[in-house]
């Protein structure tokens, strides 16, 4: 299946490289080359995934980032300067799904760009399929219309965040090890990327935890992994 995907990175040359590979896929491609006109082209066109560098001319790619989160739940997968630990933390933190750290091998980057679009063609399909609502205590989620309200307020998720809290929920009670989540969620061989699941995970207890430093719903289970309790 064919999507369309959303480049922007300042630097011409890999566009072109990563614009040729995905084509090569069948994919379609635009690309772009500063923050404002990325932006621009995130917001008014329909996009299956989009590729966002962080150093960018005009606007960097954490204010892009942050401004498609208002209004979009698109797969955002960033790339981030070599050995920069704090980046890759702070664009998870702000809703990217994933990341890449440059310089990166084409075969690398293609498997990370058809995790991302297969999870968001299964979240497409989880409507038609009317996938079970889940009421958990203070929690309501509803898969169909990617909602989550607690204590009938509606929470502001970002698409891989409400793929684990779905996984772990409708899983509730059955303990998953940090690979298992990984395959589930991100359906990609887990590598041993601890920050991607526990950055999520504490993003995810800021949102729906009545107390995050105490938590009720996502419970961690020591050397094992992680489990969905929800007996509040």
């Amino acid at each position: 299946m064919n999507h369309q995907i959303l480049i922007i990175d300042d630097d011409k040359d890999l566009c072109a490289l990563l614009k040729k590979n995905l084509e090569a896929e069948g994919h379609r491609v635009k690309a772009c080359h500063d923050g404002e006109s990325g932006l621009a082209e995130a917001t008014n066109g329909d996009y299956q995934l989009i590729i966002l560098d962080i150093m960018l001319p005009k606007r960097n790619g954490f204010d892009v980032l942050t401004s498609i989160r208002r209004d979009s739940h698109v797969p955002v997968l960033m790339l981030t300067a070599k050995d920069s630990e704090i980046d890759k933390v702070s664009g998870l933190r702000m809703g990217a799904d994933d990341y890449l750290t440059k310089p990166f091998g084409n075969d690398e980057f293609l498997a990370r760009a058809a995790s991302l679009l297969r999870r968001y063609t299964v979240f497409s399909q989880s409507s038609e399929r009317q996938e079970p609502v889940l009421d958990i205590g203070i929690l309501h989620i509803d898969p169909s219309r990617h909602e989550v309200l607690m204590n009938d307020t509606a929470v502001d998720l970002t698409a891989k965040e409400f793929d684990l809290l779905y996984f772990l929920a409708r899983n509730k009670g059955r303990v998953f090890t940090k690979r298992q989540i990984y395959r589930a969620v991100w359906e990609d061989d887990y590598a041993f990327d601890d920050n991607n699941i526990m950055v999520h995970i504490r993003r995810l207890r800021k949102k729906i935890e009545p107390h995050p430093d105490q938590p009720v719903f996502i419970l961690t289970v020591w050397g094992v992994g992680y489990k969905f309790g929800g007996d509040q």
